[in-house]
């Protein structure tokens, strides 16, 4: 199986930028698809998944070359599938793993073969997901098409079970259609979440990246939108926000490009 790599750039790189580092071999364990990554700045880790292993994988933040993981939750204990999204939440000490139709969770420091500490059922699937610990809630997406669109639920943070989702946004003034990659900024109680419309297609128009609040409920639209010929968005699919310079950065998908967005709108 062909293995991928993780480069690392200063926030301030432009086209063509040399990597600072990068991480990658068979010792590393990365396969050659990752659809998440987070960054753990209290412990200075950072998590990712390997669906075709079933596995998550957890670095040092200073990783480079060929380095093997701190940490691997595997095995059948675990429950984990071909998990395609993470969160990591450092208040808690938690890794949370959307799995099928639910939410696997665990202890920050887990290892090896280990059993999720809480299960949440029933709570979507193909999405994203977020932790807000400031207002102790679960945030998530679900994946969905034209004809049966996805949403955005929030729980609360502790949900296990099968727990019902406080609130649910969804219908078509939001124009959700995927809610997946998404971002919380517990400061200010603003969702960032990426719209990259129908799967399988290069540029499916329509999408955009949404602003909702966490108290939203119900048929409501994006209170901010990056959309539009100005934005030079086709396909977003991940998001994540810099509080200390006010930006937005998304990943798109049919550009192969991370972009950068001065939004001091929701900092």
């Amino acid at each position: 199986m062909a293995h991928a790599q993780i480069a690392f750039f200063a926030r301030l790189a432009k086209e063509n930028t040399t990597p600072n580092r990068v991480l990658a071999g068979q010792k590393t364990l990365l396969s050659r698809t990752m659809h998440d990554i987070r960054y753990d700045p209290v412990h200075d880790e950072f998590v990712v998944n390997n669906p075709f292993a079933y596995a998550i994988l957890v670095f040092g933040g200073g990783a480079s070359g060929e380095e093997p993981p701190k940490r691997i939750i595997q095995g059948p204990k675990t429950k984990l599938g071909s998990s395609s999204r993470l969160e990591i939440d450092p208040v808690n000490n938690e890794i949370l793993v959307p799995e099928g139709r639910g939410v696997l969770v665990y202890d920050r420091e887990a290892n090896g073969d280990v059993a999720p500490k809480r299960i949440l059922n029933n709570a979507g699937s193909g999405g994203g997901i977020a932790v807000d610990p400031v207002h102790n809630l679960l945030i998530l997406g679900s994946g969905g098409n034209n004809r049966n669109p996805g949403a955005i639920r929030i729980y609360d943070r502790t949900a296990s079970g099968d727990t019902k989702a406080l609130r649910m946004i969804r219908g078509p003034k939001s124009g959700i259609v995927r809610a997946l990659q998404m971002q919380v900024l517990p400061s200010t109680g603003w969702i960032a979440v990426t719209q990259p419309g129908e799967s399988g297609t290069f540029d499916p128009g329509g999408t955009f990246v949404g602003f909702w609040s966490i108290n939203d409920d119900g048929d409501v639209p994006p209170h901010w939108k990056l959309a539009g010929p100005k934005s030079t968005l086709i396909k977003p699919r991940g998001v994540a926000l810099i509080p200390q310079s006010k930006e937005v950065i998304v990943a798109d998908m049919s550009l192969n490009a991370v972009l950068v967005y001065y939004f001091p709108e929701i900092f």
